[in-house]
């Protein structure tokens, strides 16, 4: 195309369609720089300038530049072009981006992994001859610095020159990193990332862990003395993506199977059956993690917001199947990721502020949980992590955000996360003759956080080792049998016994389609009868808390779960009553005070229960009272003492060690104790 004929064109364009826009942006120029064209609009206008700009729009920007400048507009500064809604044919993933895509004008969708800060960059060079002081012009293509090869004045062929500052152009520039989101990935398929190269008023525009949709130019750059190329995207336009698993496309024929499958009685039983089904067993946590993967409603409140993900912990012996539940979960949830605690750090999981060696400066990297945002992160071997790496989460899993304030960078991020964790045991394995719950290596605040936990022990049943061992034989049976081509009635039937009840895709979009259409409300009876168990409960606790507003609120994301299952706009009683049942299984396992069997709540927040305590204050006591007796009192005195209070040896003794330990008393000499001098 003639380039006088296309400024033509593009002015006619522009003057039909955009001249109200251009006058605007003349008015609050520089708030404002950018004329935002909509592809489908110059495609009905003209396809011919349609089809230019999306193969060449290196000389279709310029020329629409110039169109801009030909109009009878008085404008302040320089007006950019930016382009957006393109055709479905050039909305491409990262792995999509061939060579035959370089040069060409492309939309690509991910998430923010990393962004720059936001420094200049020279965007034509100034260089002055040393020998005839001549002004050599040279457009800067890449990050690095060019200089011209010879003088262009001709008369000087001088190679030497000095970079002038004042007269080269400048532009603000940033560095942004995406990833492929996390629904289009399959199995164990690595995520692919590019960089993006934002210049002016399309910087500081997103954060870590923002959906996005980038229309801009692919270039090559090339890897330093090697015939290969890295490539990257020079930004035209940024489009949020606002809404979470739009992109997973549900067609008429999913949407009518979805509706029958919330429509059927059994529903949370074929949700079951279709959680991680090559594992035997644990009805109610599988249906708690189907649960989990609808999730409870976000409410915001002014600057008040509750969260409605649901984190779950699976606390088990070794070999009890919990990281195969997790990598099941993993790539059935629309937008799920696993990592493993051993090689998981806290920033990994959360953000982190880092020097970045290729521009110079400080870039904020997103972790995990930023990345998942919206989905499920599953966390095995929760328990391998470092203290200090845990104490990241807390910020992360209850306010669903993650500060990072580094090298003058402060900045928040969001983490709306269901966390699955799984974890063993402190000593390895659980011993059956202790309450299970002082077995657990993680702190109780992070404990706290977990609406549900579970404790999954492996227990010596043999009829229940018979049901495992027939469940793992049928799945290496089909396993083998469609390995080697075999079929039968028998194999037909074993697969049938150990399929998900729902396919896998399917039950991907069925979750997607509920998270992003249904948005339940409690019901008049859902609340009363969620007040009346809060209530009740909490009035049979005579000294020790049975439940807290944490409890109740976990009820309230189970219902709303349980409720979106149904594709219901209400919460129903009936909705309650499945939360309740996983609810009260989850705090029989944990907070259960076996001596007393009530519930108190202080054995997960404090991971002492009031009926511990209050023994812990009479062998205190009696150490107070003998010391008046004694100098320093003989341990087998309390423990005879103890005993007459109604505390057993083995109890005593057991809360004489842990004092110890917590420097309570000291041991001046071997089996006598002493109270520490109080300082003031």
């Amino acid at each position: 195309m003639d380039s006088e004929e296309a400024v033509k064109n593009f002015s006619d364009l522009l003057r039909d369609l955009y001249l109200e826009d251009i006058g605007r942006i003349a008015e609050a120029y520089p708030r404002e720089k950018s004329l935002v064209l909509d592809y489908r609009e110059i495609e009905s206008y003209s396809p011919k300038l349609a089809l230019y700009l999306l193969d060449y729009p290196d000389d279709a920007l310029i020329l629409i530049e110039r169109a801009i400048d030909s109009l009878d507009i008085p404008l302040p500064g320089k007006i950019h072009p930016r382009v957006t809604n393109l055709p479905e044919d050039r909305r491409l993933q990262v792995r999509e981006l061939g060579a035959e895509y370089v040069g060409k004008l492309v939309a690509v969708d991910g998430i923010v992994r990393q962004i720059s800060s936001t420094k200049p960059r020279i965007k034509r060079a100034a260089w002055i001859c040393t020998q005839c002081n001549h002004v050599n012009y040279v457009v800067q293509e890449t990050t690095v610095l060019e200089k011209p090869e010879v003088c262009q004045n001709p008369s000087c062929n001088s190679r030497s020159f000095v970079l002038d500052l004042d007269q080269s152009e400048m532009v603000d520039f940033q560095m942004v990193e995406i990833q492929e989101p996390l629904e289009f990935l399959r199995g164990g398929e690595q995520a692919r990332f590019l960089d993006i190269f934002l210049e002016d008023d399309l910087t500081d525009l997103v954060t870590p862990g923002d959906r996005v949709t980038f229309v801009g130019i692919l270039r090559l750059s090339r890897v330093k003395n090697k015939n290969i190329f890295s490539k990257y995207l020079e930004a035209v336009y940024v489009e949020r993506t606002q809404i979470e698993y739009e992109e997973i496309e549900i067609s008429p024929e999913d949407l009518e199977k979805i509706k029958k499958l919330a429509s059927s009685p059994d529903i949370l039983e074929k949700l079951e059956r279709s959680i991680a089904p090559g594992i035997y067993g644990y009805p109610h946590i599988k249906r708690a993690i189907a649960l989990q993967l609808f999730g409870g409603v976000k409410k915001v409140m002014g600057a008040q917001r509750v969260r409605g993900n649901i984190h779950i912990l699976l606390m088990g012996d070794p070999g009890t199947g919990k990281s195969q539940i997790l990598e099941y979960v993993k790539n059935v949830a629309p937008k799920g990721i696993y990592v493993a605690g051993k090689t998981a750090t806290g920033v990994g999981l959360t953000a982190a502020a880092e020097k970045d060696e290729r521009l110079g400066t400080w870039v904020l990297k997103a972790g995990a949980l930023v990345l998942a945002s919206g989905g499920i992160a599953c966390v095995d071997e929760f328990d391998k992590m470092s203290k200090e790496d845990r104490s990241a989460m807390h910020e992360a899993m209850e306010q669903q955000t993650v500060t990072i304030a580094k090298a003058g960078i402060t900045t928040r991020f969001k983490t709306e996360t269901s966390i699955l964790a799984a974890a063993n045991p402190k000593y390895g394995r659980f011993d059956l003759s202790e309450n299970l719950i002082f077995q657990v290596n993680i702190e109780p605040t992070l404990l706290s956080r977990f609406d549900l936990i579970f404790f999954i022990p492996e227990v010596r049943d043999p009829e229940r080792d018979r049901k495992i061992a027939q469940h793992v034989l049928k799945v290496h049976t089909v396993g083998e049998a469609e390995a080697g081509g075999v079929v039968s009635e028998e194999i037909e039937e074993m697969k049938g016994e150990i399929e998900p009840a729902i396919d896998k895709e399917l039950l991907r979009k069925y979750v997607a389609y509920a998270r992003r259409n249904v948005f339940p409300v409690l019901s008049e009876g859902a609340r009363k009868m969620i007040e009346d168990f809060y209530v009740d409960l909490r009035k049979k606790g005579e000294k020790a808390v049975p439940i807290t507003v944490r409890q109740m609120e976990a009820l309230i994301r189970l219902s709303e779960a349980a409720a979106r299952v149904r594709l219901s706009p209400v919460v129903e009683e009936r909705d309650v009553r499945v939360a309740l049942d996983i609810l009260l299984k989850a705090m029989e396992d944990v907070m259960m005070d076996r001596e007393t069997m009530t519930f108190d709540v202080d054995l997960v927040y404090s991971g002492t229960p009031m009926s511990q305590r209050e023994k812990i204050k009479t062998v205190m006591d009696i150490i107070r009272e003998k010391t008046m007796e004694y100098d320093t009192v003989p341990i087998e005195v309390v423990v005879e003492e103890a005993e007459q209070r109604g505390i057993s040896r083995m109890r005593a003794e057991e809360i004489i060690k842990k004092l110890l330990e917590q420097g309570e008393v000291y041991q001046p000499r071997h089996g006598e104790l002493k109270l520490p001098e109080r300082r003031i």
